[in-house]
């Protein structure tokens, strides 16, 4: 008897979908049997940077005297991000929106092909989230001990607390600012592993041929 395709996604485990799973492995008899393995999370990866850099060729106006729709939908998105961006952080620190507009994209892409069925979202990973934002939270702090020095920790002290309360209301600063590291990433991880965990229920419901 032919299983449906619904009891079928029913035995399977919705977080079957967000493991990192090896595609391809090739072995080199240099090292000690050198292994390179391809997953698809790699792949995926590699995925998102081709299609953000086709994208941008295509929005490429250098050439043409007529801008292209690409090109003026590129320039739209440009321009909201920068000015986020210049209203956020100054425009004296301009220089770091090429590095905040590049994640931008690479966040937006990962996501939209996450809505593609059976498309894996490198978002969904863990090691991928936290990481990014790890990482970028310890950027930010040694920018900010390079730039203020020793006056950057007196941003743990909110203005006008009484001298009996600081070291309380810095601990307290101090715990949350370390906390955003993990919490911004944790947040992307959940809000797409349960979006595509609820598509993955809801297909399920979907009564399919014996």
């Amino acid at each position: 008897m032919a299983l449906s395709y619904s009891t079928f996604i029913l035995n399977k485990s919705p977080l079957e979908q967000f493991e990192v799973t090896n595609i391809f492995s090739l072995q080199f008899p240099i090292f000690g049997y050198f292994t390179l393995t391809i997953t698809n999370l790699a792949l995926y990866s590699f995925i998102v940077l081709i299609i953000t850099l086709g994208l941008h060729y295509l929005g490429n106006n250098e050439s043409k005297l007529i801008p292209s729709k690409w090109s003026i939908a590129f320039e739209s998105l440009y321009t909201t991000i920068s000015t986020i961006v210049r209203d956020q952080i100054g425009s004296h620190n301009e220089r770091y929106f090429p590095f905040i507009y590049s994640l931008f994209f690479f966040i937006l892409i990962a996501n939209l092909i996450g809505n593609i069925p059976y498309n894996y979202t490198i978002t969904t990973s863990l090691i991928v989230s936290i990481g990014t934002s790890v990482t970028i939270f310890i950027g930010v702090t040694l920018l900010g001990l390079i730039t203020k020095k020793i006056s950057f920790f007196s941003s743990f002290v909110p203005e006008g607390t009484p001298l009996a309360l600081v070291p309380l209301l810095s601990l307290i600063e101090l715990i949350s600012y370390t906390a955003r590291a993990f919490s911004l990433g944790i947040r992307l991880f959940a809000n797409i592993s349960e979006k595509r965990s609820l598509l993955l229920v809801f297909k399920s419901q979907t009564p399919g041929k014996p």
